[in-house]
């Protein structure tokens, strides 16, 4: 039998909130740059032209700010839904990587859980418990300390997000805050790039997107998502055979 379902190797009560304590308290340094990129994202959606029930439907259903940024300016060109769904699902590709990354640490647990957990997991919540627990084998309390981490996280964007949403609505066009998803964009890019395969990527993508800025429904951002992959990918995988 497994060692997480041994019956044997359960956590007691305790352990289980002090690991819950031990995952918000790391979560909290990364609150309120979360609620913040709410924030800019909810105006954003508003300010490009979503009513405020399509936005809080949008924060509270897709619940990830670069595909939803990467939506509106498809969804204000009544691109087919077809293109919007599949920008979509291309900017949100890493997830598939975080599910492959945690699978095997709660395999275990009823799929209607982990696909809960999949709904509110993001970026750095992921980053932090692989950084915790790095190893596969069960230990008491994981499930607790990625909760820690998911659970404060969820809310700190739906709060920043609908707080966005209201705000947007409410300020003047003449304020300017139509670029406030670029600049949302720009702000989390630029920590992204320190590799060379990411600064590669993000050149190539700029490159493709201004070339093919002609190309109906946005279709150029799409096409400059996959350049910018393919490139990153290309770049990490040349650099790994030198270094072997």
């Amino acid at each position: 039998m497994p060692p997480h379902t041994d019956s044997s190797a359960v956590s007691h009560p305790d352990q289980e909130e002090a690991s819950w304590r031990e995952g918000l308290k790391e979560g909290i340094p990364t609150l309120f740059g979360i609620g913040a990129w709410g924030l800019v994202v909810g105006i954003a959606m508003v300010k490009t032209g979503l009513t405020v029930p399509q936005a809080l439907a949008m924060t509270l259903l897709v619940f990830a700010g670069s595909a939803q940024l990467a939506s509106l300016p498809l969804i204000i060109a009544n691109a087919p839904v077809w293109v919007i769904f599949l920008t979509a699902v291309v900017v949100n590709l890493r997830f598939v990587i975080f599910s492959a990354l945690l699978a095997p640490h709660f395999s275990h647990l009823p799929w209607r859980q982990r696909f809960a957990l999949g709904y509110v997991a993001g970026d750095m919540t992921v980053a932090l418990f692989l950084r915790r627990y790095p190893s596969e084998t069960w230990e008491p309390g994981k499930l607790s300390y990625l909760k820690g981490l998911l659970y404060p996280n969820w809310a700190a964007w739906q709060v920043g997000s609908i707080a966005g949403i209201f705000l947007g609505s409410a300020v003047p066009p003449e304020w300017g805050l139509g670029f406030a998803g670029t600049l949302a964009i720009i702000c989390i890019m630029v920590p992204l790039t320190a590799g060379r395969a990411a600064a590669v990527g993000v050149a190539v993508a700029g490159v493709t997107a201004v070339l093919l800025n002609t190309m109906p429904y946005k279709l150029g951002l799409l096409a400059a998502v996959f350049a910018g992959m393919v490139s990153a990918m290309i770049v990490e995988e040349t650099f790994a055979k030198v270094k072997k």
